[in-house]
């Protein structure tokens, strides 16, 4: 499915999500899950991030390979007892703002609780009980994989460890561009809703 800015609004009001429409650029950011693969630690940038927001009174819409999963690395490498996160699907309202990733450039930081699935047991599935999800802040950052102009990644690896993570650098730069115009129009606080693909 090509993915639309309609498709979207769509998606996000029927879940009951609040949508951004007054003044220019206020940000819709989207993320949207590939379903179609279940379970699977797939390792690859097989989700989609979307902006939708006015410029101009006129709306504009991006979309960007990305990953919402983290990367098998890390699912086999756990850094916490707990286990891997995976970010629940949801609306986090002010969740995130500029700030620097790892301390190295600047992407969204998590700022306010999200609720993440656990999976500890190593098996190459993710495992996506409400049974087992905790709420808090976990660095569950929206930022680049390579840092390289041009260039793009095509596996996951170590690049998210739970983060939502967009594969080409100049889709990140631009992200970023279209970002920060909106905090200078309203203030470094951004909302970021996940979605299911199944759900548009």
């Amino acid at each position: 499915m090509k993915l639309t800015k309609d498709i979207i609004e769509k998606a996000v009001k029927q879940k009951g999500y609040k949508w951004f429409e007054k003044g220019d650029y206020n940000l819709n950011i989207v993320g949207v899950r590939n379903s179609d693969t279940g379970t699977e630690v797939t390792n690859k940038f097989d989700d989609k991030i979307t902006i939708s927001f006015k410029c101009d009174g006129q709306w504009e819409f991006y979309c960007y390979d990305c990953t919402t999963d983290p990367g098998r690395y890390w699912v086999e490498n756990i850094m916490r007892v707990e286990g891997v996160a995976v970010l629940k699907e949801g609306q986090y309202s002010g969740s995130h703002k500029i700030r620097l990733h790892q301390g190295r450039y600047e992407a969204l930081g998590q700022c306010r609780p999200v609720t993440v699935y656990r999976d500890a047991n190593k098996d190459n599935k993710f495992d996506l009980s409400n049974d087992n999800t905790q709420t808090g802040l976990f660095g569950i950052n929206i930022h680049r994989a390579t840092k390289w102009g041009g260039k793009k990644s095509s596996q996951v690896d170590k690049w998210s460890a739970g983060c939502q993570v967009i594969a080409a650098n100049d889709d990140w730069h631009e992200f970023m561009d279209i970002c920060r115009v909106a905090r200078d129009k309203w203030s470094n606080s951004f909302t970021y809703t996940l979605l299911e693909s199944k759900d548009l």
